[in-house]
C-alpha cells in the first residue's frame, strides 16, 4: 500500500511541468526521485517500518503499563487517604472524649475542692469558736480567782478587825464540827 501512495506523490512534481524530459540522468529531479525510491526500498528491505512500528508498540505498551501503574498508585493513594481520614476522625473523636473527660474531672475536682474548702472553713470557724470559748472560760476563771482572792483578802481584813480570841475559838470549833460531820 505504501508503494501505491508513492507513485501519485511522485507524479505530481513540478518536474512534469518542465520542458525538458523528466526521465533523463541530466534532470536532477529524476536523480533525486531515484535516490528517494532507493532509500525507501532500503528501508523496506531492512524492515525499518516494522521495527518502527514495533518500537512504537513497545512504547505504547510501556505507556499503558505506566498508566496502569499510575492508576493503581492513585487507587492506593486514595485508599491510604481514606484510611488516614478515618484515623484522623477517630483521633479527633478520641481527643474530644479526652477533653470532655478532663472537663468533667476538672469540674468534679473543683466541686470537691469547694467542698473541702467549705469543710476547712467550718473546721477553722469551730476551732476559732473553741479558742474563743476557751479564752472566755480562762478569762472567767481568772476573773473569778481574782474576785475570790480579793473577797478572801477583804474578808480576812474584815474578820481581822472584828475578830477577838473568843470569837475565833468559837468559829474554829464550829468549822471543826462541820468537817467532822462531813467526813463521817
Amino acid at each position: 500500500m505504501t508503494r501505491l501512495a508513492v507513485i501519485p506523490a511522485l507524479a505530481a512534481t513540478p518536474a512534469f511541468a518542465a520542458e525538458k524530459a523528466f526521465f533523463s540522468l541530466g534532470n536532477t529531479d529524476f536523480i533525486v526521485l531515484i535516490g528517494f525510491v532507493v532509500f525507501i526500498g532500503i528501508l523496506v528491505y531492512f524492515k525499518v517500518p516494522g521495527m518502527l512500528t514495533g518500537m512504537l508498540d513497545k512504547r505504547a505498551e510501556g505507556i499503558r503499563s505506566d498508566l496502569d501503574e499510575a492508576r493503581n498508585l492513585r487507587e492506593e493513594a486514595q485508599s491510604l487517604l481514606a484510611s488516614f481520614e478515618r484515623k484522623s476522625a477517630e483521633v479527633k473523636e478520641q481527643a474530644d472524649r479526652i477533653i470532655a473527660a478532663a472537663r468533667s474531672d476538672a469540674e468534679e475536682a473543683a466541686e470537691q475542692a469547694k467542698k473541702d474548702l467549705d469543710a476547712s472553713i467550718a473546721r477553722r470557724i469551730r476551732a476559732a469558736e473553741d479558742q474563743i470559748a476557751s479564752a472566755e472560760a480562762s478569762a472567767l476563771r481568772s476573773v473569778r480567782n481574782r474576785a475570790i482572792t480579793a473577797a478572801t483578802a477583804a474578808a480576812a481584813e474584815v474578820l481581822a478587825k472584828d475578830m477577838d480570841e473568843d470569837r475565833a475559838g468559837a468559829l474554829f470549833d464550829e468549822a471543826l464540827e462541820t468537817v467532822q460531820a462531813k467526813l463521817h
